[in-house]
């Protein structure tokens, strides 16, 4: 397909009246159309065009999304870094892919204080830039919560694929709805599930100013809105809302990046009256499995889309690819004769289909001669009504990253495990703080030595050995 106006027939959508955005206030089809071709004569007149690889480091804000989109018109490759990252983050993933061209606001590796209607930004040609990778419109870089992120590559029929394997689903929000977005618009499940499927699909989209839960569940009463799309920890934090507003029009809730605790499923369905619904994906793919219907519990992920081929070996997730996503040459043994190994763990069930999360091929150790799945060992913790968070890592012994309540420590914890786990399966060490760290995506850090780094420098007086 031509590489340039690929989303032409996304953004002709809709008269010019009609509703395509609520932040801190209203934005119309029409007037996202304007912007659109503003910023994309701009950058044409700046020598942006098709083959050109571009750098998109902006915050969050409807001035971010409009300028993608403007790129993409331009036929130009977008690869987008997260504002948030430091200096010490950001300049390597900047030096591996080096662009042509840095599209960026002022500002950059400070927090984001919220989803802004505008932003500025500047545009400045980049010195020994390399041009676009042939065929790929979108590069983004993976969660990488088990250490450096790879690089991937999207063409724009993948990027559309997605979008239809979304559209498939029963009862995904249509032109009738009003979807609550609280993924980030600068990954991909906020981007293509939400901004790019409401897009296609007519759904007006509501992104709040703020991620305070009383202020979110505010603006989806006021706006009426009918689904809403998040990550386990934003459901989580909804259900702690206190006196919340009435929520007649609210039929859906989605969720993707990481498996909902069962604590969180339960508890956002006794405040709310509806299920948390899972999508399952990756960077690399985009959508795999969903169930919107309300019947898939965790650790449950839904079928596989139509559209997405899949198989299992050894209880591991395998999805049928063209090419390889990765850049670079990285990465070779992840994608072998036109599958791509996911790493992880699952089950299908053989009479409904339906997949369900076992954990991760990596997570799986071997101590004496025995196979210890570490996401067990996650499990149990979490069943600990003063655990919130896990992480469970194996070095040179089993190692547990607790987010817990004050007072929690090493001792308790040994003592839980050891009535409800094997000895061979019980940690050796404890680190406990109030929380654990997350990447930009939100998800939880599962590198060792990041944790190590991260956790002992927050609180090394809590990090103690099974006695």
């Amino acid at each position: 397909m031509a590489t340039t106006q690929w989303m032409s027939h996304l953004l002709d959508r809709g008269a010019d009246d009609d509703l395509w955005a609520i932040s801190s206030a209203p934005v119309t089809r029409g007037q996202l159309r304007g912007a659109v071709a503003d910023f994309e004569e701009g950058f044409r007149q700046q020598g942006i065009g098709a083959g050109n690889s571009v750098l998109l480091r902006m915050t969050p804000s409807f001035t971010y999304i409009q300028v993608l989109l403007a790129l993409w018109n331009c036929g130009a490759q977008v690869v987008l870094v997260d504002f948030r990252l430091k200096p010490a983050e950001y300049e390597p993933l900047a030096q591996l892919v080096r662009p042509q061209y840095l599209v960026a606001a002022a500002g950059a590796g400070g927090p984001v204080a919220g989803f802004r209607q505008e932003s500025d930004f500047t545009v400045r040609r980049l010195p020994d830039g390399r041009p676009a990778v042939d065929g790929i419109q979108l590069v983004q870089f993976s969660s990488g919560s088990s250490g450096r992120p790879k690089v991937i590559g999207r063409p724009a029929d993948s990027v559309l694929a997605e979008i239809d394997r979304h559209a498939g689903l029963p009862g995904v929000p249509g032109e009738d709805d009003r979807v609550m977005l609280l993924n980030s618009v600068m990954h991909n499940m906020g981007l293509v599930s939400g901004v790019l499927h409401a897009l296609a699909s007519g759904a007006g989209l509501i992104v709040p100013p703020t991620l305070r839960p009383a202020e979110v569940v505010r603006l989806m009463a006021a706006t009426g809105a009918t689904a809403v799309y998040g990550t386990p920890v934003h459901y989580d934090l909804l259900s702690r809302v206190a006196d919340r507003p009435r929520l007649p029009a609210l039929r859906l809730a989605v969720s993707g990046g990481e498996r909902v605790p069962q604590e969180t499923y339960e508890n956002f369905r006794a405040r709310f009256g509806l299920p948390v619904s899972p999508v399952y994906g990756l960077t690399e793919t985009g959508l795999i499995a969903g169930d919107l219907s309300g019947t898939s519990v965790p650790p449950q992920l839904g079928l596989p889309v139509p559209g997405a081929e899949i198989k299992i070996v050894d209880e591991e997730l395998y999805v049928r690819m063209d090419r390889s996503p990765y850049l670079y040459g990285e990465h070779a043994d992840r994608y072998t004769h036109g599958w791509l190994r996911t790493y992880d763990r699952v089950r299908q069930d053989p009479v409904t289909g339906v997949l369900s999360m076992l954990g991760r091929a990596d997570s799986l150790a071997v101590i004496g001669g025995l196979k210890v799945d570490l996401a067990e060992v996650e499990n149990v913790l979490l069943t600990h009504t003063r655990v919130t968070e896990a992480v469970v890592t194996h070095g040179e012994v089993i190692e547990a990253f607790v987010g817990a309540d004050p007072g929690v420590g090493a001792d308790e914890l040994t003592a839980w495990c050891r009535e409800r786990l094997s000895p061979v399966k019980v940690p050796k060490r404890f680190h406990v703080s109030r929380l654990l760290p997350r990447n930009s995506m939100g998800k939880l850090v599962r590198d060792r030595a990041l944790m190590h780094g991260r956790v002992l420098a927050e609180s090394p007086s809590r990090a103690q050995e099974e006695r």
